[in-house]
C-alpha cells in the first residue's frame, strides 16, 4: 500500500508538472542518461572501489589477527580448566590454576568485546567511506549532467536506469535520440590518467576475439 501511495503520488507530481501552464505554453525539450553506466564506468568510481577493497583488505587483516589470537588464548584457557581439575597436584596448586583460567576468562571476555567494537567499527568506516565516494561522485556527474542540459537546451532530464518503489522502470521507453550517457560519459573519463587508460586498453585485448574463434571452428 505504502509503495502504491508513492507511486500515486510521484504520478500525481508529474501530471501536474507536465499540465502546468509553464509546460503547456511552450514545447519542453526532454533529454535521457543512464546514470548507473556513467556511475560504473567514470574512472573515478573505479579508482574509488579498489581504495576502498584496499581498505576492506587491510580492516579484515586486522580483524584476522585479532580472532586467530583470541582463538588461541580460548585454547589456553580451555587447557588451564582441565589442568585445574587434575587431582596429582595439591588442592593449594589447583586453587592456583582455577585462579589463572578465572583471569584467562576474563581477559577472554574483553576480547570478545573488543572484537565485536572493532567490527562494528569497520563496518561504519567503510560504509562511511563508500557513502562519500558516492556522493562525491554523484555531484561530479550531476554537474557535468547540468552543463550539457543547459547548453543544449534540455528542460528535463531522466535517468532510464532508474526503477521505482517496486522495481518497475521508472522510464518505459525512450527512443535515445536525445541520450546524454556517452557524451558525458567522455568528459568525466577525459581526465582520467594515463594508467588507468592503459589498464583499460589490457583488459580489452584479454577479451576473446570471437572471430579467432569462429576461424579455429
Amino acid at each position: 500500500m505504502k509503495c502504491f501511495s508513492s507511486t500515486v503520488l510521484v504520478g500525481l507530481a508529474l501530471t501536474l508538472l507536465l499540465g502546468s501552464s509553464t509546460w503547456a505554453q511552450q514545447p519542453q525539450r526532454i533529454a535521457t542518461v543512464n546514470l548507473k553506466k556513467v556511475f560504473e564506468d567514470y574512472w573515478k568510481t573505479k579508482q574509488a572501489e579498489a581504495s576502498l577493497k584496499d581498505r576492506a583488505a587491510d580492516l579484515e587483516k586486522e580483524h584476522k589477527t585479532m580472532v586467530t589470537d583470541y582463538t588461541k588464548a580460548k585454547e589456553d584457557y580451555q587447557k588451564l580448566l582441565i589442568s585445574a581439575e587434575d587431582q596429582a597436584v595439591s588442592t593449594e596448586e589447583r586453587d592456583k590454576r582455577k585462579k589463572t583460567a578465572s583471569e584467562k576468562l576474563k581477559q577472554l571476555k574483553e576480547s570478545e568485546d573488543t572484537i565485536l567494537a572493532y567490527e562494528r567499527q569497520a563496518k561504519e568506516t567503510l560504509n562511511g567511506q563508500n557513502q562519500r565516494m558516492r556522493d562525491n561522485i554523484i555531484t561530479e556527474i550531476r554537474a557535468v549532467l547540468e552543463a550539457k542540459a543547459k547548453t543544449a537546451g534540455f528542460s528535463l532530464v531522466l535517468d532510464n536506469s532508474a526503477e521505482s518503489f517496486n522495481k518497475t522502470p521508472i522510464v518505459f521507453y525512450t527512443n535515445n535520440d536525445n541520450d546524454l550517457t556517452e557524451s558525458v560519459l567522455a568528459q568525466l573519463n577525459a581526465g582520467a590518467p594515463v594508467e588507468t587508460s592503459k589498464s583499460d586498453d589490457l583488459k580489452d585485448e584479454k577479451k576473446p576475439d570471437a572471430k579467432k574463434k569462429d576461424s579455429k571452428k
